[in-house]
């Protein structure tokens, strides 16, 4: 815990937290933010050396998971909430981007997308929630959802209707935790430069993609790391079942 990344004091200060595909991107950012606001961070991802790596660097642990599998990801949940005593936070950052014409989408494809962006989210939920309750101190869940829960576009079919579903599990968890103190919201990132979709975007797509935003550039995942810390801070107690925009003004409702 010597590594200057912790600091022992902050706004998360003693909290317990538990990041989904918090090996890098999104999910790395939140992870590194909460730790330096002093929360102990248990990070869940596929990505065995980039999340051991990382959560080394922050004093935390790392798990190995299988979000496809939910057996997997309800044990390796268990284990990281145990190996933290217990659960305060909860942010559910993992997913995955395929852009299919809707006549392409196989269900395979629809399958494979809900398993990890949807029903892997439920799975973590419900661990935590449980541990929640039973500690009886409430608590703080985040979803990951998208711009494309509310805008969904063209080849995002299957992408967009998960996101959408995302927005919806959590209000509903909203309503129905809410009377054990547990709040829970969703985050709708957009344009946000992270290693998913490296590989195929060009510099013409960031300077159009960019010139949706009236701020005129992408998102980082320190953008997006700062909302959820927000969230997870005292200061959001009073906010529960939202979906939070994050896209540079790109969505406004």
């Amino acid at each position: 815990m010597n590594d200057p990344l912790v600091t022992a004091t902050g706004r998360l200060a003693g909290k317990r937290v538990v990041v989904t595909g918090g090996a890098r991107g999104i999910g790395g950012a939140i992870a590194g933010r909460f730790a330096s606001e002093g929360a102990s961070v248990a990070i869940l991802d596929r990505l065995v050396d980039e999340g051991s790596r990382l959560a080394v660097a922050l004093g935390g642990s790392f798990h190995s998971v299988d979000l496809v599998d939910p057996v997997d990801t309800m044990a390796a949940t268990e284990a990281a909430i145990a190996g933290l005593g217990g659960i305060d936070i909860l942010v559910n950052s993992a997913g995955i981007l395929r852009l299919l014409p809707l006549l392409e989408v196989t269900v395979a494809d629809w399958n494979e997308m809900f398993s990890i962006n949807t029903r892997a989210m439920l799975s973590t939920m419900q661990v935590a929630a449980r541990w929640m309750i039973a500690a009886g101190d409430g608590g703080k869940i985040i979803n990951l959802a998208s711009m494309a829960a509310k805008k969904g576009g063209a080849g995002e079919g299957h992408y967009a209707a998960s996101k959408a579903a995302v927005v919806a599990l959590t209000r509903v968890a909203a309503l129905e935790w809410g009377e054990h103190g547990i709040v829970a919201n969703s985050l709708c990132p957009g344009y946000v430069l992270t290693d998913m979709g490296a590989a195929t975007r060009t510099d013409d797509d960031v300077k159009t993609w960019s010139s949706y935003s009236p701020l005129g550039r992408l998102g980082e995942p320190s953008d997006v790391a700062g909302v959820a810390l927000f969230l997870a801070s005292q200061d959001a107690n009073y906010l529960t079942g939202q979906a939070i925009n994050v896209t540079g003004g790109m969505v406004m409702h």
